[in-house]
Parts: structure tokens; C-alpha cells; sequence
């Protein structure tokens, strides 16, 4: 990825990163391409900044984070005015599996879920659709989106800036993408954990009142 941004202009090189970031969510991209819509990008084209002298980390960071939050407002929207229908078109086990999460994910952390979604490759391109759907306020969303576009597009985009300019940070780039990493195993555990208690209570209940029935 640094090779192939190495070889193209300035201008191209803001306009490709910026149209990743905003499609990988706007357009459902990053369900198919994750790592080249997401952290990958993000470090790499920080990396590349830091690199040429024709690039202006300002003008990465505040694009980047623009694009994000424009990706997700344009999600949001799809899911309010298009309802529960367009997700149903989504096909394939990985892609349900993947709204089936993001559905348990938002219905238990709320305003959380949009932020931290940001850092889990899916759940960021799902969830603003999911928020959009379930009637999120949309004052709320917006708020949510704002905070999740600097942490994570502004963010990401400054490690992977000073990683590569101020040698002292690159340890500190590290233990942040382990801390997202861990952040994101966490959330999965916990969801999987909330699904099967779940599931083993419908089962329970499905048991019981098929005895009853007997009885």
C-alpha cells in the first residue's frame, strides 16, 4: 500500500485515501475490503505523509476525518429512509453473521456502539445503518459519529503520522493498535456470550412449554 501511494501525486494520493474512508462505510465497501478502507489505510497513508515533504498531515487528518463522518451520516441516512429491507438484501454467511452482531452490539451499548465501531473492521460499516434503522436520535448519532470520525480517522491518521517522524512514538503506535485489538476481542466476547445465554434461554423456554404441553 505505501509502494503503490509512493507513486502517485499528492492530489491523487489525498483523493484515493479520502474515497476509501468515506465508501468503506457510505457504500458497504468495507464489508468486502476492510483493511483497505480502515486502521491499514489510515497508518499507511500517515506513514506516507510523514515521508514526503508534498503532503500536509493537516490536510490528511481533517480529510480523513471529514470523509469518516460523511461516510457514516450517508450510512445513517440509508438505514432511516431505507428501513430493514436493505440490510435483508445483504447475502452470504459472513455478511449476515456480521449484521447479526452489529444488531446485539448496538442494542447494548447505544451511543458507545458508534464510537467504538469505528475500530472494529465490520461494525464500522454496519452499525451508523443499524443506528439508522432502529430510529437512533439523531442528534445523539451525530454527536456519536463526531467523536468516532476524530478518534478513529483524525486519530489513527496522526499515529501513524508520528510513528513515522518521531521514532519515541512508534512504541506508543503499537500499544495503541494493541489496545484497539484487545478492545475489539473483548466486544466480541462479550457479544457471543450475550448471544448464547440468549439462545440457551429460548431454548429453556421452548422446553418448558413443550412439556407443559404433554403434561
Amino acid at each position: 500500500m505505501i509502494d503503490f501511494f509512493d507513486g502517485v501525486g499528492p492530489f491523487l494520493f489525498y483523493a484515493i485515501v479520502f474515497a476509501l474512508v468515506f465508501a468503506g462505510t457510505a457504500l458497504f465497501l468495507g464489508v468486502f475490503i476492510p483493511f483497505i478502507t480502515g486502521d491499514t489505510l489510515l497508518f499507511a497513508a500517515g506513514l506516507v505523509t510523514a515521508a514526503h515533504a508534498d503532503l500536509n498531515i493537516i490536510v490528511l487528518a481533517v480529510g480523513v476525518g471529514l470523509s469518516a463522518f460523511l461516510g457514516d451520516q450517508v450510512g445513517f441516512l440509508i438505514g432511516r429512509h431505507a428501513g430493514r429491507a436493505y440490510l435483508e438484501k445483504r447475502q452470504g454467511r459472513r455478511i449476515r453473521h456480521a449484521i447479526h452482531w452489529s444488531e446485539r452490539f448496538y442494542e447494548r451499548y447505544g451511543w458507545w456502539s458508534i464510537v467504538v465501531a469505528r475500530f472494529v473492521p465490520f461494525a464500522r460499516v454496519i452499525i451508523p445503518v443499524v443506528a439508522g434503522v432502529g430510529r437512533m436520535n439523531y442528534y445523539r448519532f451525530l454527536t456519536s459519529n463526531i467523536v468516532g470520525a476524530l478518534l478513529w480517522g483524525t486519530g489513527l491518521s496522526l499515529v501513524g503520522y508520528f510513528a513515522a517522524s518521531i521514532p519515541g512514538v512508534k512504541s506508543a503506535a503499537y500499544v495503541i493498535a494493541g489496545v484497539v485489538i484487545t478492545m475489539s476481542i473483548i466486544a466480541g466476547i462479550r457479544t457471543w456470550r450475550a448471544d448464547r445465554a440468549e439462545r440457551q434461554a429460548v431454548a429453556d423456554t421452548g422446553s418448558e412449554q413443550w412439556t407443559s404441553a404433554r403434561g
